[in-house]
């Protein structure tokens, strides 16, 4: 049987703890992180946190889809019409080409607005459309990708994307 990936919501802060009980089960999954400097009041630590609040990848078959579903902390599959959303393998491979990817500082001298549609247009994330969130600095963006409808906490190059009109 053909396997697919497929998004699931899982309760609040309980990411790593589904990614575990998956690697028990032998289920296929992806858990996306990022390194972030957290600071306390008494000191500063680099933690590694999940891309997505919330969300967790699963690679499965059909007779896998509600086995995943009876792991603790699982809240539902991202469904769209009562159907669970097929996630493209693209995507996924382009999340993780573009954690592992460093970036580069060139600047653009275009205008851009909150709301624009735009497409990555180089880089393994070639082809992936989203929607531009926000204006960081003079340029990256942080930008929302429509299959997952969740805002990547990552900033991109201006460089590496064209506004769709």
């Amino acid at each position: 049987m053909d396997k697919s990936w497929f998004a699931l919501y899982v309760k609040s802060r309980s990411e790593k703890k589904v990614a575990t009980e998956f690697e028990l089960l032998g289920i296929d999954f992806y858990l996306p992180l990022i390194k972030l400097l957290k600071q306390w009041s008494d000191r500063k630590k680099w933690v590694h946190e999940p891309l997505f609040k919330s969300y967790i990848f699963v690679h499965i078959n059909p007779s896998e889809y509600y086995e995943v579903l009876k792991v603790n902390h699982v809240v539902k599959y991202i469904s769209f019409e009562g159907k669970a959303v097929e996630i493209p393998p693209q995507q996924i491979e382009a999340i993780k080409y573009y954690l592992e990817e460093e970036e580069p500082e060139i600047i653009s001298e275009e205008t851009w607005q909150k709301g624009q549609k735009v497409e990555i247009i180089s880089g393994n994330m070639t082809g992936l459309i989203g929607e531009l969130v926000e204006v960081k600095k003079k340029h990256r963006v942080r930008i929302r990708i429509e299959a997952v409808n969740q805002i990547i906490h990552i900033q991109i190059p201006k460089t590496r994307l064209r506004i769709i009109p």
